[in-house]
């Protein structure tokens, strides 16, 4: 044990002076006497010492009697050889433990580029560093959502985790190095148990400009300004390693990701790849990537699902508004929370399940103001997102919004080339549903629709998704009505220019009723459900001969440019259709139609009388039938010839055409007879057209004979419910209306 440096100086000048009395004056003797007594005092000064009684002896040689002040010369002597050789000591302890700092901090920066992730990295400071901690203790903190979870510690603390109110939480929310030279003086100082220390450095390290964690060092003995900066610098490296293992984990991602999907041959096919890459690169338990269609999310992949409620949700979609996907849809802003249960907006399966860590991203889909698709990933535990992971999920989502993109486009080239295929082994009718039906599988947006096709000057619902068609089939539609609805001019509908209509910016059922009877067109049709409508008018050799509409139930903005250009891919095989359907339709007609009048013969009254007698029993409304016999055609027959007989049935014809209402149908049943059905009108409306019919014909007159007719009314389901019965009962009505010489009798 080194004895104070007082008492040594202090006992060497006793012992000189004592020596002196004693009369040891020989000026050999008391010299190397005093070497031991200033070899002491300077406390391993020893070459000091030697050349203080070195000079000391030649005073005395030379200065008889001086023993005295040769004792103080030395004893000033011990003095200064020991401050030079406790200042020389201490540079040295310095030089040596820098140089082990140092060293230490080197071989850490050495091993930095070894670690091939970002826990790696972090797991290795404390077991390297461990020497700087001198009797305190290296620890690496990351963020919990209470405060700090110990990641790796050396030695070990029995301290598990922190709040964030100590100088590890100072570091982390402020973004650069505290240190605490006495941790005794520092009331947020937090303690483990069994660990006392006096000083604190905890310095923040960086991944992408973001505190992912803090390096935190206690020790017994302050800090000194080297170490500080050392250590510092030390963190500003470890920052940019991890902001370089972010950047190779992003690229290598982005690599795999792209030749994972590049193999696929389905939409759905490279969903499953890039999920399973996702979820292996963030060590994440489960996700979905979704698909809107229409009022559902549909799930386009999913992995590491296996409660059965969440299979359920799976197997039947997310209805829309439910759950924070639909949020995503909505605002294309990505969305992560550590709290899944506490947000407002979520899958009732899912927070029953005491889910927590979660996040939903957009698929980046070009030209639409809503996410088509939506990824979604998380786990049970608890897990604070970083911002290098929620960039490198962004970035990807991007990747496999591009991959996905074209395997769609692909997709709607095959169903449309499967359409052409199709045209001439089905029924013209199938095909109008399964046009419409792949239509609206292919269009982003849709959720329903209806395809119109021009017959006889009208266009005519042929086939719908979402809505009773048999209840449409009775509207006609105007050419007029149809550019009224379509909204953009004739020049536009020729050219086949899609066009998009919103609740949000036109009032799509006040337009609807202007162009349909609104009791038929807001039940079957559900006008005033539609929220957003793209029509595509499809024409050929410049007549528009259909209009297919799309429509959306549930969101004003279902519809993009992507909806526009996807729609474009249907108005080929449309118009290819349409084509050779007018060409079967005209053959048809010709079959149906009486060739003297153009009105529809015999045969086609009792194809529709069927038709519309089963659609009125089907949906409860009245359907009115009349028979017409002309009153005075034989003696124009007889007397002006048959030539002015055929003329005047061509006269009558053209008059009941003028006078018809829209959705009647008018029939030559044969020579001078005539018919008329009237869907969705009861009686009184019926005699009301009936009447007028009368008049129109009772003014042909040809020379001096002018015609009359007699008309028998009958309704369904008042006079009959089947098309015997009716037919009877307006029969049996104009042969009244003849003896009566009445004009009508119902």
């Amino acid at each position: 044990m080194r004895l104070p440096y007082p008492a040594i100086a202090l006992g060497a000048l006793l012992l000189g002076l004592l020596a002196g009395v004693l009369g040891y004056s020989d000026p050999y003797v008391l010299p190397w006497f005093m070497i031991f007594t200033a070899t002491l005092a300077s406390a391993r000064g020893l070459g000091v010492g030697l050349g203080a009684a070195f000079l000391s002896t030649l005073l005395l040689l030379l200065f008889p009697g001086f023993e005295l002040v040769a004792a103080a010369l030395l004893l000033l002597s011990a003095l200064l050889a020991h401050q030079v050789g406790e200042s020389l000591r201490l540079a040295h302890r310095q030089a040596k433990h820098l140089a082990r700092v140092q060293r230490l901090l080197a071989e850490a920066l050495e091993a930095l580029p070894q670690a091939e992730d970002r826990e790696t990295l972090l797991r290795t400071f404390p077991e390297r560093l461990a020497a700087l901690g001198e009797g305190g203790h290296i620890g690496v903190w990351v963020p919990v959502r209470e405060g700090f979870r110990l990641l790796a510690s050396e030695p070990p603390l029995a301290l598990d985790t922190i709040p964030a109110t100590g100088v590890v939480g100072r570091a982390f929310r402020e973004g650069k190095p505290i240190h605490v030279p006495d941790v005794r003086q520092e009331p947020a100082y937090i303690s483990a148990p069994g660990h006392q220390a006096l000083a604190e450095l905890a310095l923040p390290l960086l991944e992408r400009g973001e505190v992912v964690a803090v390096l935190n060092v206690e020790r017994n003995r302050p800090f000194s300004g080297e170490e500080v900066e050392g250590l510092t610098r030390f963190a500003q490296a470890v920052s940019l390693q991890l902001s370089r293992l972010a950047d190779m984990e992003e690229r290598r991602l982005l690599a795999e990701l792209a030749q994972r999907m590049q193999s696929a041959a389905t939409p759905e096919e490279a969903a499953q790849k890039a999920l399973g890459l996702l979820l292996e690169v963030l060590r994440l338990e489960s996700g979905t990537l979704w698909e809107a269609r229409g009022s559902r999310l549909v799930a386009l992949a999913y992995q590491g699902v296996k409660e059965p409620s969440l299979l359920q949700v799976i197997a039947e979609g997310l209805p829309y508004g439910v759950g924070l996907a639909w949020q995503v849809y909505e605002s294309h802003s990505p969305f992560f929370t550590a709290r899944y249960a506490e947000e407002s907006r979520t899958v009732p399966a899912l927070r029953n399940l005491g889910w927590r860590t979660f996040a939903a991203l957009p698929i980046p889909s070009p030209g639409s103001p809503r996410a088509r698709r939506v990824l979604v990933v998380g786990q049970r535990e608890e897990r604070l997102w970083r911002k290098a992971e929620e960039e490198l999920l962004l970035s990807a989502c991007r990747a496999v919004g591009l991959g996905l993109e074209g395997l769609t486009e692909k997709r709607r080239h095959q169903a449309v080339n499967q359409l052409f295929l199709e045209l001439v082994e089905r029924p013209l009718e199938e095909l109008y549903q399964a046009i419409l039906e792949e239509a609206i599988r292919q269009v982003p947006g849709s959720e329903a629709g209806s395809l119109l096709v021009l017959e006889g000057g009208e266009y005519r619902f042929q086939a719908v998704v979402g809505y009773d068609l048999e209840g449409l089939k009775a509207v006609r539609f105007s050419p007029e009505g149809m550019l009224f609805w379509y909204g953009r001019g004739e020049e536009e509908a020729r050219r086949g220019e899609p066009r998009i209509m919103s609740v949000e910016d036109r009032p799509i059922p006040e337009i609807s009723h202007q162009t349909a009877p609104p009791e038929v067109i807001d039940t079957t049709g559900r006008a005033k459900e539609i929220q957003a409508n793209l029509c595509l008018p499809v024409p050929y050799k410049g007549e528009v001969l259909a209009y297919l509409n799309l429509d959306n139930l549930h969101d004003p903005k279902a519809f993009g440019e992507d909806s526009l250009h996807a729609a474009h891919y249907f108005a080929a095989p449309l118009a290819t259709l349409l084509h050779e359907a007018k060409t079967r339709r005209l053959l048809e007609e010709a079959a149906l139609t009486d060739p003297l009048t153009g009105l529809l013969n015999r045969r086609a009254f009792d194809r529709y009388f069927l038709e519309e007698l089963k659609r009125a029993e089907r949906y409860g409304y009245p359907l009115s039938l009349a028979i017409l016999d002309l009153k005075g055609f034989k003696p124009v027959n007889d007397r002006l010839g048959h030539a002015t007989g055929d003329l005047a049935l061509m006269k009558v014809a053209e008059v009941l055409q003028r006078e018809r209402r829209n959705g009647d149908r008018i029939f030559r049943w044969g020579g001078d007879e005539f018919a008329v059905l009237f869907p969705h009108t009861p009686k009184k409306g019926a005699i009301a057209a009936a009447y007028r019919y009368a008049q129109a014909i009772e003014r042909l007159c040809f020379g001096e004979i002018c015609l009359g007719v007699n008309i028998g009314v009958a309704t369904y389901p008042e006079d009959g419910t089947t098309p015997d019965e009716l037919l009877s009962a307006a029969d049996t009505r104009m042969y009244q209306a003849k003896a009566l010489g009445q004009a009508v009798v119902a």
